[in-house]
C-alpha cells in the first residue's frame, strides 16, 4: 500500500464544532469510500494564510496520512469539490516515506539474519 498525505483548509467561519465534524466526515469517507487505512489526524487549528483567498486571511488547517492502493483518490477530490466549507485541499504521495520505511525494514531483516548468524557460529 502506498502512502499519503491530504491536507486541506476549512473556512474559517464556519463554527468549531461543524470544523471538528468535517474531519471526522474526511477521515469515514477515506476508510469507507476509498478503503483507505487512515494512520494521523493532525489539526493545526486557524492559521494565517500564505494570501488571501476570497475574502479570508485565515483557516482551519488538516493533515491526514493514510495508506491506500490510489484507486478511488478522485472520489476523495470530488467529495472536497462538493462541500463548500473547503476553502483549498491537496493530495500527494509521500514516497519519501515510503522509501525511509522500506529500508527500515530491511536493515531490520539485515540485522536478523546477523543474529542469527551469529548464534550460530557461537554454538558450533
Amino acid at each position: 500500500m502506498r502512502i499519503y498525505e491530504t491536507m486541506f483548509i476549512i473556512k474559517p467561519d464556519v463554527p468549531e464544532e461543524e470544523r471538528n465534524k468535517l474531519v471526522e466526515n474526511v477521515k469515514k469517507f477515506l476508510e469507507e469510500r476509498v478503503k483507505a487505512q487512515v494512520e494521523t489526524v493532525d489539526r493545526w487549528g486557524i492559521r494565517k494564510l500564505a494570501y488571501k483567498i476570497g475574502k479570508y486571511f485565515e483557516g482551519d488547517y488538516t493533515v491526514m496520512y493514510f495508506r491506500s492502493n490510489g484507486q478511488g483518490l478522485e472520489q476523495l477530490e470530488n467529495y472536497f469539490k462538493v462541500h463548500p466549507e473547503f476553502m483549498r485541499w491537496q493530495t500527494f504521495r509521500r514516497e519519501d516515506l515510503e522509501k525511509k520505511e522500506r529500508r527500515a525494514a530491511r536493515q531490520k531483516t539485515g540485522e536478523t539474519q546477523e543474529n542469527v548468524s551469529q548464534e550460530e557460529s557461537s554454538t558450533n
